[in-house]
C-alpha cells in the first residue's frame, strides 16, 4: 500500500515535469554535418568574434593529434587556444576545476569541447563555473546555474553521448566517487559539428559501446511516459539507424555512411531524451558505472536489457512497434511475441559486439547502496518511467548482472 502512493507521487512528480518541460525552452546547436564540418564550425566560430578559446580534451586524442587541424584553422584566423586536456573517462570535479582555472588564468572566452561525451560534459561544467564563479559540486542539481555561460561549441568524436545537443553535464564527485549532474538549458551549446572524419579511426570496442549509449537513450525516451510525438519521431529515427549501421559501423570503421549515420543517430538520440528524459536504465547505470569505474556504455548495455524485461507488461506494444520499426519480425506477429523478440535482438546485437551481459566487480554487499542511489537518482528527478521499482525489486534487478 505504502509503494502504491508513492508510485502516485511519483507519477504526478512525472506529470508536473511533463507540463514544466513544455515551457522550458530548448535550445538547439546550430549544426554542421559532413566530412570536415568541425572546420566549417571554427570558421563560424571566428566570426563571432572570439579571442581566447579554451579547447578541452584528452591526452590520447591530443596525442593522436586529431585535434591540430581544428587549432590551426582557428590559429590561422588569429584566434588564441589554450588546452586543457586532463579530461579523463567519467570526469571529476577536480578535473573541471583544473580546467576552469586554465580558462580563467587564459581570458578565455569561449569553450571548444573536442571529444566524447567526458570532453564535452567537462568543457559545458568548466563553461558553468568560470562565469557563475561555483565549483561543480554547487552547480549540481537542476536550474543551478544562474548566469550565462561561456560560448560554449562541442565536436564530438564519438556517436553515442549525444552531449552535443543536451542540457546537461554528468560529472563524478571526487569526494564521493558518485555521479552528480548539472541540469540546466544554458549548458547547450550554441554550435555542434558531427564530422565523420573523426570518428574513422575509433577503435570497434569503443564504438560498440557509444553506440548501445546512444540506443539506450533512444529507447529510454520512446518508452518514457514523458515522451511526445516530436520525441517519438527523434527516437524512432535514432532506434532505425541504430539498428541498421552500428553493426557495420563496429567491424567496418571506415565505412563513412555507417560513421556519419551513427552521428546523426547519437544527435537524434540527444533531442529525444532531453525533452522525454531517461530511465532506470541510466539511474543504475550512473551508480554502478561511479562505484566500479565501468564505461558508461558497457554499463547501459549490460542494463538495458534487464530493465526491459522488467518494464516489458507496460511497454509491450511500444517493444512491438520496434520489433517491426527494425524489421525483426513480420506485421502479423503478436505485440506479445514481437516484444519478446525485439529484447532478444537487442541482448544478440550486444553480445555479438563483444559486450558481457554481466559486471565483473558487482558484489552482493554493494546492492542495496546502489539500489537506493539508484531510486533516489529516478524517482525524484524524476524520471518518467513506465513501470516503478521498489527497494527489492531493484536489488533484485541488479543482482541478475552479477558474474556466475
Amino acid at each position: 500500500m505504502l509503494f502504491q502512493l508513492k508510485v502516485k507521487g511519483y507519477q504526478l512528480l512525472a506529470t508536473l515535469s511533463k507540463w514544466l518541460g513544455k515551457l522550458i525552452p530548448v535550445n538547439n546547436p546550430i549544426l554542421f554535418c559532413g566530412k570536415d564540418a568541425s572546420l566549417e564550425m571554427c570558421d563560424a566560430v571566428v566570426q563571432l568574434g572570439h579571442k581566447r578559446l579554451l579547447l578541452v580534451t584528452d591526452e590520447v586524442l591530443l596525442n593522436m593529434k586529431l585535434t591540430d587541424k581544428v587549432i590551426a584553422q582557428l590559429t590561422s584566423q588569429s584566434i588564441q587556444v589554450s588546452i586543457y586536456s586532463g579530461v579523463q573517462p567519467d570526469p571529476d570535479t577536480k578535473q573541471v576545476a583544473q580546467g576552469t582555472k586554465t580558462a580563467i588564468e587564459n581570458h578565455c572566452d569561449g569553450v571548444l569541447a573536442f571529444g566524447g561525451g567526458s570532453s564535452i560534459d567537462a568543457a559545458k561544467a568548466i563553461a558553468a563555473c568560470v562565469t557563475n564563479s561555483k565549483t561543480a559540486q554547487q552547480l549540481a542539481g537542476i536550474f543551478k546555474v544562474k548566469q550565462a555561460i561561456l560560448p560554449l561549441y562541442a565536436i564530438p568524436t564519438t556517436a553515442g553521448t549525444g552531449s552535443e545537443v543536451t542540457p546537461a553535464a554528468v560529472i563524478s564527485n571526487s569526494e564521493s566517487h558518485k555521479k552528480e549532474v548539472i541540469i540546466d538549458p544554458k549548458l547547450t551549446p550554441r554550435m555542434a559539428a558531427l564530422d565523420c572524419n573523426l570518428m574513422l579511426e575509433l577503435p570497434p570496442a569503443i564504438t560498440a559501446a557509444t553506440g548501445v549509449d546512444a540506443l539506450t537513450h533512444a529507447i529510454e525516451a520512446y518508452i518514457s511516459t514523458n515522451a511526445t510525438d516530436h520525441t517519438n519521431e527523434l527516437a524512432l529515427s535514432a532506434i532505425k539507424l541504430i539498428f541498421k549501421l552500428l553493426e557495420t559501423a563496429v567491424t567496418n570503421g571506415k565505412n563513412v555512411q555507417a560513421r556519419q549515420s551513427m552521428a546523426m543517430a547519437s544527435y537524434y538520440a540527444g533531442m529525444a531524451f532531453s525533452r522525454a528524459g531517461l530511465g532506470y536504465v541510466h539511474a543504475i547505470s550512473h551508480n554502478i558505472g561511479a562505484k566500479y569505474a565501468v564505461p558508461h556504455g558497457i554499463a547501459n548495455a549490460i542494463i538495458l536489457p534487464q530493465v526491459l524485461d522488467f518494464s516489458l507488461p507496460n511497454i509491450e506494444d511500444k517493444l512491438a512497434n520496434l520489433a517491426r520499426l527494425t524489421n525483426i519480425v513480420d506485421n502479423g506477429v503478436s505485440d506479445k511475441n514481437a516484444a519478446k523478440t525485439f529484447i532478444a535482438a537487442v541482448r544478440q546485437m550486444i553480445k555479438s559486439m563483444g559486450i558481457p551481459h554481466y559486471f565483473e566487480n558487482l558484489e552482493a554487499k554493494d546492492i542495496p547502496e546502489l539500489a537506493r542511489s539508484a531510486l533516489k537518482e529516478a524517482h525524484f528527478t524524476p524520471y518518467a518511467v513506465p513501470k516503478y521499482l521498489d527497494q527489492m525489486g531493484c536489488e533484485n534487478l541488479i543482482s541478475k548482472m552479477m558474474k556466475a
